[in-house]
């Protein structure tokens, strides 16, 4: 979209309009597509390559600028810059039927990924490709949510495909060193947090290396630190184990 400004003579191209309503009154603002999201998670700090520029519109395809006046009323300021930031952190990103069918393709494909990345069939321990995790989601239905981040709608995913199909999170396996004193006692208290202890050794410390799943490890290292006061040491062998090639689903 290119939308030509007769009151200031810019001509801006490529627009996303954000959009906010304050005081009865419409007010937008002009945006480089694709930045939008970037400054509100947080990826984009730089105002300048998320704005067009740092002027306040009624409308911006027809080069409607915000008077003064009413920019106080709704805002209780006419700094231009301010403002802008306000509407971009709260205002309506306005998108046609045909960006937002595309943004909710990519997300779907983007959730599958993640889904594939993080997880294997638990008999085989080997990875499900993208292309069948999207056909799983298909199946199931799954409906893409265009306010919430792919990361949590991945861990959804996999909780909904839990049941119809073999998949979990891949385990991480991890090595403990625990001081002698500590190490019997804690590891009964880590012993629901581990799936499978592939290796345990007591000589003058407590070694032990074992798979777990990943949303538990936030829970171990915190318990080995507060009990061991810091004398114990955990240790990431891989972050996923997985069986070379990729799981086929017949």
């Amino acid at each position: 979209m290119s939308i030509f400004t007769p009151t200031n003579q810019i001509r801006l191209t490529n627009v996303a309009v954000v959009r906010a309503r304050r005081a009865g009154k419409r007010f937008e603002i002009a945006c480089y597509r694709n930045k939008v999201m970037g400054w509100r998670s947080g990826a984009e700090k730089d105002i300048d390559e998320v704005l067009q520029t740092h002027t306040v519109f009624v409308n911006v395809s027809k080069g409607q600028v915000a008077k003064k006046e009413d920019l106080v009323k709704a805002f209780g300021t006419d700094d231009q810059t301010e403002i802008c930031k306000m509407i971009l952190s709260k205002g309506e990103l306005q998108v046609s039927d045909k960006e937002r069918h595309t943004q909710l393709e990519q997300m779907f494909r983007d959730i599958a990924t993640i889904v594939a990345d993080k997880c294997v069939n638990p008999e085989t321990k080997r990875p499900y490709t993208v292309i069948l995790i999207e056909r799983a989601m298909k199946d199931i239905h799954y409906s893409v949510k265009p306010n919430k981040s792919t990361k949590q709608q991945a861990l959804e995913v996999i909780r909904q495909l839990k049941e119809t199909m073999q998949i979990e999170r891949a385990h991480m396996r991890l090595r403990f060193i625990l001081p002698p004193k500590e190490g019997k006692k804690l590891k009964e208290k880590l012993k629901p947090l581990i799936k499978v202890i592939e290796n345990e050794d007591f000589h003058e410390q407590l070694e032990i290396v074992c798979l777990i799943d990943p949303g538990c490890f936030r829970e171990i290292d915190e318990l080995i630190r507060c009990e061991t006061k810091g004398k114990g040491t955990l240790e990431v062998l891989s972050l996923k184990d997985v069986e070379e090639g990729d799981e086929k689903l017949e």
